[in-house]
C-alpha cells in the first residue's frame, strides 16, 4: 500500500512538470513493460529467458527515451504563430517566422525522432539561407544528430572501421545510417573540435607542469618532446607516404611522466602542418608558463624531419621571458637506434654469430651506463678493426660507425640517466603505434588524405585525454540565448545582434 501511494505521488509530481501528455504517451510502453515482466516472472528462469528478457527490456526501454526526448523537444517552440517574437536577429540580419518545418532523418541516442522547428526566412530581400533557431540552440550535428548521439558516433570511429560503428550504432542505438552520413557526422565534429584544440592542449600542459613544479625530487622538472613518422597506405599511391606524428611530456622532479600530448599529421610534403602546430604549442605553453623554466629535452631518432626541425626551429627558438637569448632545447638521440648501429658495427667485425653478440651487448652497457660512453663504443671498434679486419662488408662498417660518430653529441646516454631524463623515444615510438598503427593499418585498409583526416583530428583528442573538453567548448560555441515567448513554458531560440 504504502508503495502505491509513493508511485501516485510520483505521477502526480510528474504530471505537474510536464502535463498529463507525456505520461499518456508513455503509458503504452509503460503496460509493456509490465507484460514483459510479468511473463518473465510466471516461467522457470534459464539463461535463454533471461537473454530475451533482457533484449526485449532494452528495446522498450528505448523506445521511452525517444517519446521523452521528442515530446520534450517539439515543445520547445510554441505551435502558434502569434506567440512567436515578430521578428529575430541572427548576426545583423533580420528574420521573420514562416511555417513549422519537420526536421527530416533526426536520430537522438534511442533511435530516431520526429521534430517540428519554426522556419524563419530573411525580411531584407538578400535571399539569405533560412534559419532555424532551435536546430541551432539544440546544437544538431550535420542535421542528422543530436550532441550525444554525435558524440557516440565519433568516439566509435576513433577505435572501430566504418562497417563495425554503423552496426553498432544500429543494435545499440536502433540508428540506420549509412556510411555517407556516419562520415558527414564525424566530418562535422573533426571540424567543430579543431578551433579548441590548441586550447585544450595547453591548459593541459600548463597543469602538468604546475604540478611537476611542485612535485619533490632530486632534479629538475622537465618538457620532453618527440616525433617520428611511418609509412601509410594512401588511396591512390602505388607507395606508401609517410606519415608524422609528435609527442610532448612533462616529467616531474623523480622522472615520472606526468602525461603526454599527442599532435598528428596526415602524409604531407615537408611535414609544415606538423612543425607549425609542434611549434607554436611548445611556444604558447613557455610564454605562460610563469614558474621556473623546465629542463627541454628532444628525443628521437636521427632522421632527416626531426633532426631539421631540431637545428631549424628548437635552436632557434627565442627565450619568450628574455627574447635576446635562445632556448638552451637538449636533443638525445634515440638510445636503441643507435644500439642497432653498434649490433651493425659488430657483426662486420665479427660475423653473424656469438662473438659479435657477445661485443655488441657489452658496448651497448658501456653506451648507457658509462660517462662518455659512445666515445669508448667508437675506440673499441677502431681498434677491433685494425687489428682484426672486417669479416663483413666495407661499406657496412663504415656507415654504421659513421652514424654513431657524426652523432655523438647527443648521445650521453648516461647523463641524461643522472639527471632522470628519458634515453628513448618510446613515448613517441608508441605513438605510432596507438595514434596510426592500431586504426590505419588493418588489414586491407587505404586511406586518403581527407578522410584519414578527420579520424586523426577525433583520435587525437581521446588520446591526449582532451576529448572532452574541446566535445563541450564546441557544443558552447553553438549556444545562443532562449529568452522566453509570450506563450508559457515555451522558448524560441534568439540571438540579438549587439
Amino acid at each position: 500500500m504504502q508503495d502505491a501511494t509513493t508511485a501516485w505521488r510520483c505521477l502526480t509530481r510528474l504530471a505537474e512538470l510536464t502535463g498529463w501528455s507525456l505520461l499518456l504517451r508513455l503509458w503504452p510502453v509503460a503496460l509493456r513493460i509490465g507484460r514483459l515482466v510479468a511473463d518473465f516472472r510466471s516461467a522457470a528462469p534459464s539463461p535463454e529467458t533471461m537473454a530475451r528478457f533482457e533484449w526485449k527490456l532494452q528495446r522498450l526501454l528505448s523506445k521511452v527515451g525517444r517519446v521523452v526526448v521528442q515530446w520534450t523537444v517539439n515543445r520547445l517552440e510554441p505551435t502558434e504563430p502569434a506567440d512567436l517574437p515578430r521578428v529575430v536577429f541572427w548576426e545583423r540580419d533580420a528574420f521573420r517566422p514562416k511555417r513549422l518545418s519537420p526536421m527530416r532523418n533526426l536520430n537522438c541516442l534511442f533511435g530516431p525522432i520526429q521534430v517540428k522547428r519554426w522556419l524563419y526566412e530573411s525580411m531584407d530581400g538578400l535571399q539569405l539561407p533560412a534559419l532555424f533557431p532551435l536546430k541551432r540552440a539544440l546544437g544538431i550535428v550535420a542535421g542528422v544528430a543530436t550532441p550525444g548521439l554525435a558524440d557516440l558516433a565519433a568516439r566509435l570511429s576513433v577505435d572501430f572501421t566504418q562497417r563495425q560503428v554503423l552496426e553498432s550504432l544500429r543494435q545499440q542505438n536502433y540508428v540506420l545510417w549509412g556510411p555517407r552520413t556516419l562520415r558527414k557526422v564525424t566530418l562535422a565534429m573533426a571540424e567543430g573540435i579543431a578551433p579548441h584544440q590548441h586550447a585544450a592542449h595547453l591548459q593541459r600542459l600548463l597543469g602538468w607542469l604546475k604540478q611537476a613544479a611542485e612535485s619533490k625530487g632530486p632534479v629538475r622538472f622537465a618538457l620532453a618532446v618527440g616525433r617520428d613518422g611511418l609509412m601509410l597506405p594512401i588511396r591512390g599511391k602505388e607507395t606508401y607516404k609517410e606519415g608524422a606524428t609528435a609527442t610532448v611530456s612533462v616529467l616531474d622532479r623523480r622522472g615520472k611522466r606526468l602525461g603526454t600530448i599527442y599532435l598528428a599529421q596526415m602524409p604531407e610534403p615537408g611535414q609544415e602542418t606538423l612543425s607549425g602546430e609542434l611549434t607554436q604549442l611548445l611556444r604558447d605553453v613557455l610564454t605562460q608558463w610563469h614558474g621556473a623554466l623546465p629542463r627541454l629535452t628532444y628525443i628521437t631518432d636521427a632522421g632527416f624531419h626531426p633532426r631539421d626541425y631540431f637545428e631549424n626551429v628548437l635552436c632557434r627558438m627565442p627565450n619568450p621571458h628574455c627574447p635576446s637569448q635562445y632556448l638552451a632545447w637538449e636533443w638525445t638521440v634515440d638510445y636503441y637506434h643507435a644500439c642497432g648501429y653498434i649490433s651493425k658495427v659488430g657483426e662486420a667485425i665479427f660475423g653473424p654469430g656469438r662473438e659479435a653478440h657477445s661485443w655488441s651487448a657489452k658496448m651497448r652497457r658501456w653506451l648507457k651506463d658509462k660517462p662518455g660512453g659512445i666515445h669508448r663504443v667508437l675506440r673499441s671498434a677502431g681498434a677491433l678493426r685494425t687489428i682484426r679486419g672486417l669479416v663483413g662488408a666495407d661499406k657496412e662498417y663504415d656507415s654504421a660507425y659513421s652514424f654513431l660518430q657524426k652523432h655523438a653529441r647527443w648521445m650521453d646516454f648516461a647523463g641524461r640517466r643522472r639527471l632522470r631524463l628519458p634515453i628513448g623515444s618510446g613515448v613517441t615510438e608508441a605513438a605510432c603505434k596507438t595514434v596510426f598503427s592500431q586504426r590505419f593499418k588493418c588489414s586491407g585498409m587505404k586511406w586518403d588524405v581527407a578522410g584519414g583526416g578527420v579520424i586523426l583530428a577525433l583520435r587525437v583528442a581521446v588520446l591526449s585525454k582532451t576529448w572532452a573538453t574541446v566535445r563541450d567548448a564546441m557544443f558552447a560555441s553553438y549556444q545562443i540565448a532562449l529568452p522566453p515567448t509570450p506563450s508559457q513554458n515555451c522558448y524560441t531560440p534568439l540571438k540579438i545582434a549587439a
